[in-house]
């Protein structure tokens, strides 16, 4: 390593004077990089190279001879957008490296939550509840999906929030949006939705340390009775999951639930994608798959929150993912649909802590659905908070 002026150590919990760099992000032209001695450079090195990830080559040249198993194709995607500097972000939002989450214990452990953290988590679902219900109701024939981004994006940002997905892992935009054969992790971008699509709108938001999580499957315009039901069913398995939420109950045991519901309507269950636990970290312990049969482990326990958030395609359950990598579509072109809830354990049952309200958005079958109002409104201004 080479050596500057005296920095602080970039190895997590050291905080040392530093004026070694590492020699790769030099060579590669990156942000300078300090540590405080070969001991630390070499134990953060795991976490640390994924910082020299060279950035993706341009769409053009990515999907260049690549085999698209539906009809969608990808359109063109705005430069990521920017946060205001006063909001409090998560550890990843410049780096792109969720350091805190890879290095936790609780990728390993599932862990009974603080009232503090129970509380924290609420707030952040009640906001990502909120910005859903926002993105629903735009959702008609001609939006882009880019489109629905900015508003999405201005929601948050109005809720001195942060935008989970922007920069996690790399993620360009500051939601996700799957339209038909798109599993889940599609990029919004400038293609206009169009009269029978379905697509799915994923939210999360961090706020004050914590993050929330939700998704919604909409309709846009008129869309066929047959993947009406694709996207009806996908709702029920997850609320018949989130009926079995108790102490005592087996984390494999929801992927049983979710497979008798879609099984019966001869549609398929994805395996390569599972709910999980979310509070401080945006993703941890435990993981939750939605098919039969799982090896999950984990007894659910007063205290703990996690995501249930079946996939559920209308032919086969196997999946392919775009060069891109990050949008996951079915292998075989059919279509997909999803929901997700962020669920809190609690002594009797569960508490539903992305609830739905009367703001909600209502498919065709919904109008019986009982909803209730929002438990609180946070402050809409752009101050800090």
């Amino acid at each position: 390593m080479t050596t500057y002026a005296p920095q602080i150590c970039q190895n997590p919990g050291c905080g040392k004077p530093s004026t070694m760099q590492c020699p790769t992000c030099i060579s590669l032209k990156l942000p300078p990089s300090y540590f405080c001695s070969q001991d630390c450079f070499k134990s953060f090195w795991s976490i640390h190279k994924m910082f020299h990830a060279a950035p993706p080559p341009k769409p053009s040249d990515i999907f260049k001879g690549f085999k698209f198993t539906g009809t969608l194709r990808p359109a063109k995607v705005t430069p990521r957008r920017i946060v205001p500097k006063h909001i409090d972000r998560p550890d990843y939002a410049d780096s792109g490296v969720p350091t805190e989450e890879i290095k936790s214990r609780a990728q390993h452990t599932i862990e009974v939550k603080s009232e503090a953290e129970i509380a924290g988590t609420r707030l952040a679902c009640l906001l990502s509840r909120e910005v859903l219900d926002i993105a629903g109701n735009a959702v008609r024939v001609g939006i882009t999906t880019d489109e629905i981004d900015q508003i999405v994006h201005d929601a948050v940002v109005a809720r001195n929030a942060y935008p989970s997905p922007l920069n996690y892992r790399g993620f360009p935009k500051s939601c996700c949006t799957s339209v038909n054969e798109v599993i889940c992790h599609g990029i919004p971008d400038s293609r206009p939705l169009e009269d029978g699509d379905i697509v799915n709108v994923d939210i999360s938001v961090y706020y004050k340390g914590y993050h929330g999580d939700v998704n919604e499957t909409f309709f846009v315009g008129s869309v066929d009775p047959k993947y009406q039901n694709l996207v009806n069913t996908t709702y029920e398995s997850l609320q018949k999951a989130i009926s079995m939420v108790k102490p005592g109950a087996m984390y494999r045991e929801v992927g049983e639930v979710i497979t008798r519901v879609v099984h019966k309507q001869g549609f398929s269950v994805v395996k390569s994608y599972c709910g999980h636990g979310i509070g401080k970290l945006f993703h941890c312990a435990p993981n939750v798959p939605h098919y039969a049969r799982n090896k999950a482990v984990g007894v659910m326990k007063e205290g703990h929150i996690f995501t249930i958030e079946p996939m559920i395609n209308f032919g086969a359950w196997q999946d392919t993912t775009w060069p891109d990598e990050w949008t996951s579509v079915t292998e075989d072109g059919s279509r997909s649909a999803q929901f997700e809830e962020t669920l809190l354990v609690t002594s009797t049952g569960c508490e539903v802590l992305t609830k739905r309200t009367r703001g909600s958005y209502l498919l065709p079958r919904f109008s019986d659905i009982k909803t209730e109002e929002p438990v609180s409104k946070q402050p809409t201004s752009t101050t800090s908070s």
